[in-house]
Parts: C-alpha cells; sequence; structure tokens
C-alpha cells in the first residue's frame, strides 16, 4: 500500500502551478539579527539566535547565522528582537464558509468540501492574522463519512485552484472527513441510531468499497462511482482519513476499523486520547488534538482538560493542535500551545505542534512546517516569546509575501474584531495583479 505522504508531496514541477507574488519575485528579502525557530532537526535544535532569513520567488533560499551569505540587492530588514517561525499549519478548521454532505445519507464520500468554499469570506483573513498559512479544511462531523477535505495554503487567491496544495499528480490535496460517537446518530432512517450500528454500516461500506476497487484493479470496469473511487484513494493510501472521534471507547472502535481495512488515520480531537494514549501509541497512529479549557456543549467533551497533549506527547504520539475553528478562533492558536505547556507539554513539542507536526501529518513537510532552504516562504515575525500573552503577531508572510501586516489599520481590524472586520474580502490583490501585467504590457 503507498503510504499517504508519497501521494501527497507536490513536485518542483508543481511550483508553477501557484501564483507566486510578483512583488516577492523582484528582489531577495532578508531579515537580520532574528530569533529564529526553525523547527527543523531534532526536538530543541531548531532555533538560531542572531539568525539570518532570506526568502526570493516565494522559497527560502537560506536560513543560519549573522554569517549566511545575503544576496547582493537584497532588502534588508533589521529583526533585532524579534522572532520568526514557520506558519502554523491548522490541521483541523473550518473557515471559508466549507459545508460538506446532506441530509440524504450517513455516507457521502463523493462530496468535496472545496466546493463549498468561498475563498472572499473573512474568515480566511482572520485565519492569517493569528498566523494560520496552511489549514485542513472540513466539513462536519454529523455524519458517518461527510466528505473530501481540502487543504488550503492561505494565499490570497481568487478562486479555490488558486489556494490549494497539490499532490504528485496535481490534483488537488485533501483527506477524507469520517466521525463516530454521538454526532452522526440520528433518528433517520438513513442514519444509525446507535454506536454498534454506526460501526456496521462503515464496515458494510468499506467492504463494497473493497469489492469495487478490486474490479477497478483488475480491469474489469464497474459503472463509475466517484465516491467509490475516494474510497479506492483511501484503501490506496492516497487519501488520508481524518476521523472525528472523542471518547476513548470511540477511539477504540475507531483504531479497530483501520487496523480491519488498513488506512492511513489520524484522529481528531481525541478529548479522552490521554486514556488511551499508549494504545494510540502501540497503533502508531497520530492525533490532531484540541485543549479546551472551558468544555461544553456536548456530554462526549465532559472529560475536556488541558492535560491531554502532554499524555500523548509522553506516551510516544505524534502530537498537533488544532483549531476547529470557531470552536478556538485561528487568532488564539499561540494561546492554544500556551495551555498545552500549563498542561505539562514541553515548549518545544507544543511549538511543533503548531507547525512542523501537522505538516508532517497532513503530508506537507517539504514545503512548510519548518523554515529551510527550498521550502515555500511562509512565516511569522513576532515581536517577543510566541507563548507570552504580551506578544503580538507583526506579519504573517506567505509564498514571501506579507499578507498580514499589524501596523496596517484593515490587517489590525481583522486580528482585533471590531465594525467591518467580518467583511468579506476585498479584490484589491487582483486588481494590483491586473495593474501590474498591463504596466509590463506596456
Amino acid at each position: 500500500m503507498r503510504m499517504i505522504k508519497a501521494a501527497l508531496v507536490a513536485s518542483v514541477s508543481l511550483a508553477a502551478s501557484i501564483a507566486m507574488p510578483a512583488a516577492a519575485q523582484e528582489q531577495p528579502v532578508a531579515f537580520t539579527g532574528a530569533t529564529i525557530h526553525t523547527m527543523s532537526g531534532n526536538a530543541g535544535t531548531g532555533t538560531i539566535e542572531g539568525g539570518t532569513l532570506v526568502v526570493h520567488q516565494g522559497r527560502i533560499i537560506a536560513v543560519g547565522g549573522a554569517d549566511t551569505a545575503i544576496p547582493a540587492g537584497a532588502d534588508i530588514r533589521d529583526a533585532t528582537g524579534l522572532v520568526i517561525m514557520p506558519g502554523i499549519v491548522d490541521t483541523h478548521s473550518h473557515i471559508g464558509q466549507v459545508s460538506g454532505a446532506d441530509s440524504s445519507a450517513a455516507i457521502q464520500p463523493d462530496v468535496r468540501a472545496l466546493d463549498s468554499i468561498n475563498v472572499r469570506d473573512s474568515s480566511i483573513t482572520r485565519a492569517r492574522s493569528g498566523g494560520v498559512t496552511t489549514a485542513n479544511i472540513m466539513p462536519g462531523s454529523g455524519w458517518l463519512m461527510s466528505g473530501q477535505t481540502f487543504y488550503m495554503h492561505l494565499t490570497q487567491g481568487n478562486s479555490i485552484e488558486e489556494m490549494a496544495h497539490r499532490s504528485d499528480d496535481g490534483s488537488i490535496a485533501g483527506g477524507m472527513k469520517m466521525a463516530n460517537g454521538t454526532n452522526p446518530i440520528r433518528e433517520n432512517n438513513a442514519f444509525p441510531s446507535t454506536r454498534a450500528r454506526s460501526a456496521a454500516m462503515v464496515r458494510s461500506h468499506f467492504i463494497a468499497a473493497q469489492e469495487y476497487c478490486a474490479e477497478e484493479n483488475e480491469g474489469e470496469r464497474s459503472p463509475r462511482n466517484i465516491g467509490m473511487d475516494a474510497m479506492c484513494e483511501i484503501l490506496d493510501g492516497e487519501r488520508l482519513v481524518h476521523f472525528h472521534t472523542h471518547r476513548s471507547d470511540d477511539i477504540m472502535t475507531a483504531l479497530r476499523l483501520r487496523e480491519e481495512f488498513g488506512f492511513d488515520m489520524l484522529i481528531q480531537h481525541g478529548i479522552e486520547s490521554g486514556r488511551v494514549a499508549h494504545e494510540i501509541a502501540a497503533a502508531g497512529v497520530p492525533v490532531s488534538a484540541i485543549l479546551v479549557d472551558s468544555p461544553g456543549g456536548k456530554l462526549e467533551a465532559m472529560e475536556a482538560n488541558i492535560e491531554t497533549a502532554a499524555a500523548l506527547e509522553q506516551a510516544g504520539v505524534f502530537v498537533s493542535l488544532h483549531s476547529d475553528d470557531y470552536i478556538i478562533d485561528s487568532r488564539l492558536m499561540f494561546r492554544h500551545a500556551g495551555i498545552a505547556v500549563r498542561g505539562g507539554m514541553t515548549r518545544d513539542g507544543a511549538l511543533r505542534a503548531l507547525t512542523i507536526n501537522g505538516a508532517v501529518q497532513l503530508g506537507l513537510d517539504d514545503r512548510v512546517g519548518s523554515l529551510e532552504e527550498g521550502k515555500y516562504a511562509d512565516f511569522l515575525i513576532l515581536d517577543g516569546d510566541p507563548l507570552s500573552v504580551y506578544t503580538d503577531l507583526r506579519e504573517t508572510w506567505v509564498l514571501g509575501e506579507a499578507l498580514f501586516d499589524r501596523d496596517n489599520p484593515e490587517d489590525l481590524l481583522q486580528a482585533t474584531g471590531g465594525q467591518g472586520a467580518g467583511n468579506p474580502q476585498m479584490n484589491t490583490h487582483v486588481l494590483e495583479r491586473e495593474a501590474r501585467m498591463l504596466e509590463d504590457a506596456l
């Protein structure tokens, strides 16, 4: 079975399909004198004091100490006293007005989140104002399978295609949302009404998918079924299952289904995952965790606590942190990491859980999640310790372009809220691009 990471890694040739900002192509930009958290290498080894970061044409071309070579003609910016780190990779978000499956069935793998996302929704700029540069956009959890997720690159795109992370073959990258527990249970004949029936329906669908995919592999053409095509991608290891599950017994059911059908899985939420941390570690399954410091809303979240991420880390589980925006506002992800540390997680582990760990989980770590030569120039500039409540995010850069600047009044409004902050994004970047094209043509 092919590994999901291999399927989601983009080739260098695909870089041209992503709209690189023209301003970033004109000259290199070098930041000097900063404390740089690269998030590369082994835990605790990726911090450079008095460091230099050089970006050009949307990529990182150098990162290192004060003696790092800076190209002639570069725009040199003194970042002394500032902190630079990778952009946040949010492994579970609902920004962009995303929606998925409807009430017609409990299992709908043919539905695609990307077909419902409004790229001009203000929630995307709000997420950038909190430092998010890549996000896994998910449909809801009221279904056993609510559809295909979308790995969004938070650029200034005029279409969903311009904001997509892509796989090796050029297809838009994403996973598959699944859920168990009380969320998909309904008094509706198309849905399960018990946990046991939920698992039975999932098993039946996977067995049907195995038969469909086997026919395809043997060259026997069944009538085209786009939902089953997506199931084949799951069974082949080409599409990661994002499994919404809270209670410890539901987590074990998810692990059981994974073992039976051999799909790659990322546990989403895992409110009680600390109770079965060693079982999760033994299975080699990663967790995208959320720490809710004021639980409520559903019985399954009653046992939410701030020690969960620490318990997973100590058991050897590979952990990221996510917003589930609006459950945690995308602007509060640094606070989220701080809460994880307060609950016993290591400081380095919490910062990695915001950045490189999520990139690895989504199979995007060859391009985002750490500051390394050749990767996308997605980074943040802060005016202090990332985990301090007194620190402000000053700038968010995506593909070598500053898309959030706290000194810009419009950007500040997105970061702090207030009248007008929820208005749809303007198309100023489109107008600017067209103006540049016209100028070049003349």
